[in-house]
């Protein structure tokens, strides 16, 4: 029941309307018993720093950011976390008590918690991940802070291949470098990290590529079960589907606002 003592949180974005966010996020709200609402805003491209400004007026609980604007709320919040300060890219604000606002990125773990959920640790393995835009450079920079051995990116542009790559260091050694298609079948566990998919019958790599022992991850949700995912199972490898990503960046988003970590289940099962 919405009270005057209610907290708010939202996501800003363009376009907005067909988020899952809400569903996953007052899920999580009412498993935990917490008085908080979760809204989506459609938020025009040019007009983040005019929506944190009214965050910070309105007293919002916490933040949720999505394209086109986690690199120009990455420059406006007070802070950064590490994650976000390497990759110039915030999904996530924070309000501290003394009012300033503090930017997190939970892009990239929230894929290596979706890949743990699942039975699947990173740790010494090769990965193959597929894209060089924001998804990609935020699960780079995770999985190799998760211990991935070698992070091989494959994207159509070079440049934005090497951007990618260059992130995938942990403790001063890079594990990132930049490959061709061939590298998907060397790979313990691909990654497509691209769009390719939603909404269509498309795939990001010729299906050939795919082998038993694989485990192949799509960030793509819509639909729930891509065409690579088809593709992956036919060829005998593991599919995790891309809605694990999304539930479990937005459980991190939970606990950065209010301490308490909810049941990803519950949340999943929101949006089932």
């Amino acid at each position: 029941m919405i009270t005057a003592g209610t907290r708010v949180a939202a996501v800003i974005g363009s376009p907005v309307r067909h988020s899952l966010s809400p569903a996953l996020h007052n899920a999580a709200f009412a498993q935990l018993g917490l008085n908080w609402v979760y809204l989506a805003f459609e938020v025009a491209p040019g007009d983040a720093v005019a929506a944190l400004n009214a965050m910070r007026v309105l007293g919002f609980g916490g933040l949720s950011v999505t394209m086109p604007h986690k690199e120009a709320v990455a420059d406006a919040v007070d802070a950064l976390d590490p994650a976000a300060r390497a990759l110039r890219s915030v999904n996530t604000v924070v309000p501290a008590p003394d009012g300033s606002l503090i930017g997190y990125s939970t892009d990239g773990e929230g894929l290596i918690a979706s890949l743990a959920g699942a039975g699947v640790e990173v740790v010494d393995r090769t990965v193959c991940v597929l894209g060089g835009g924001a998804a990609a450079r935020a699960i780079c920079r995770a999985l190799a802070c998760a211990g991935a051995a070698r992070v091989v990116v494959v994207n159509r542009t070079p440049a934005a291949a090497e951007v990618a790559a260059a992130l995938a260091v942990s403790d001063g050694v890079a594990v990132g470098l930049v490959g061709t298609m061939r590298d998907v079948a060397d790979a313990d566990i691909v990654i497509n990290a691209t769009s390719v998919g939603m909404g269509s019958n498309e795939l990001p790599c010729d299906p050939a590529l795919l082998r038993a022992g694989q485990v192949v991850a799509d960030i793509v949700y819509h639909p729930r079960e891509t065409e690579l995912l088809r593709a992956a199972r036919a060829a005998g490898a593991v599919a995790i589907e891309g809605l694990g990503m999304l539930v479990h960046q937005a459980a991190l988003q939970q606990q950065l606002w209010h301490g308490a970590l909810p049941d990803v289940a519950v949340m999943a099962a929101a949006v089932a």
